[in-house]
């Protein structure tokens, strides 16, 4: 296509969330209260994590940067779809829809890593119990956090600055409540065939290569729990992980869904609503699972609360 048949693209219209308009102050409440709820939910498990000494362990420790992670996360796309379903205006500039996206894959990924970073964790601790401290020490978990959040940004910043040598269309209609990176493909002038690939390989190795390394490492763990010959250890063990386990099941069992098997149709109800399980209902479930599932969590809750009390007395 010749440049001069071109259109300047300054801004992309959100289509949003596929709801009747008599429905969308219910839908604006019933957000609103899940990002708040998210938000103070993970703000609690790392106030709690800073200021109880028993919780300055690697696995909180990479907990609480997951928890900044979901906060991050969920604070790209929701404020934004609460804003379009109050106003009604659809409209997002050129320069807000990249940096949107660019966060958006940035804390995907970060989620990704940080998830592993964890599988790692509790495979030493079950796998290598009386070496753990020696193999978990704090430079490590400083490390691999760090390495985390080096990779996230390069992922990121791969797609955006492809992404930002395309031109666009006069159509500039994104059937999404955000804005997602295949949407933004399919809407191009260009030749994205290379924008293509690196989605491949850099989706391969940020998704697949991670959830991977947390089937093996949950494969090692299970493999060390059928030696143990008491139920005593076995259910010991099930607890140390089963909040992460559950964490790791909820979110990849939905990207999975969602990449790997779509349906026909990118832009369907079905993929607006699995977008939403993975980037509002995910990060809201999170501090839920791991203060209900976790008892040192509960315990350090129930001691915030002693001081607090004592305190105001």
């Amino acid at each position: 296509m010749r440049r001069e048949n071109l259109t300047s693209v300054s801004e992309f219209l959100l289509l949003g969330l596929p709801i009747w308009p008599e429905q969308q102050d219910v839908f604006f409440v019933l957000f609103l209260g899940v990002y708040l709820t998210t938000v103070l939910g993970n703000l609690l498990i790392i106030l709690l994590i800073r200021l109880d000494s028993c919780l300055h362990t690697p696995m909180y420790f990479f907990l609480s940067h997951l928890a900044l992670t979901d906060i991050s996360f969920s604070s790209v796309t929701v404020p934004k779809m609460l804003l379009t379903i109050q106003t009604q205006n659809l409209s997002i500039a050129y320069a807000e829809c990249i940096a949107q996206m660019y966060f958006f894959i940035f804390f995907t990924d970060l989620d990704n890593f940080l998830l592993t970073s964890m599988a790692y964790d509790r495979y030493v601790a079950i796998c290598h119990p009386l070496h753990y401290t020696t193999i978990m020490r704090e430079g490590l978990c400083t490390l691999l956090v760090s390495v985390s959040w080096i990779l996230s940004c390069f992922s990121a910043l791969s797609h955006t600055i492809l992404l930002a040598q395309l031109s666009f269309c006069a159509d500039n209609s994104i059937p999404h409540f955000f804005c997602e990176l295949a949407a933004l493909l399919k809407l191009s002038c260009s030749d994205i065939s290379l924008n293509e690939l690196v989605v491949f390989t850099v989706g391969v190795a940020v998704i697949t290569i991670p959830l991977i390394c947390i089937l093996i490492s949950y494969g090692c763990i299970g493999a060390t729990m059928l030696k143990v010959p008491s139920t005593k250890g076995i259910c010991k063990a099930l607890s140390t992980c089963g909040s992460h386990l559950s964490v790791v099941s909820l979110y990849y069992g939905t990207i999975i869904g969602l990449y790997f098997f779509p349906s026909s149709n990118t832009s369907s109800d079905k993929d607006i609503i699995a977008s939403i399980m993975y980037t509002v209902v995910t990060p809201l479930l999170n501090p839920f699972i791991y203060s209900l599932r976790n008892r040192e969590i509960k315990k350090a809750l129930g001691r915030l609360f002693n001081r607090t009390i004592i305190s105001s007395e």
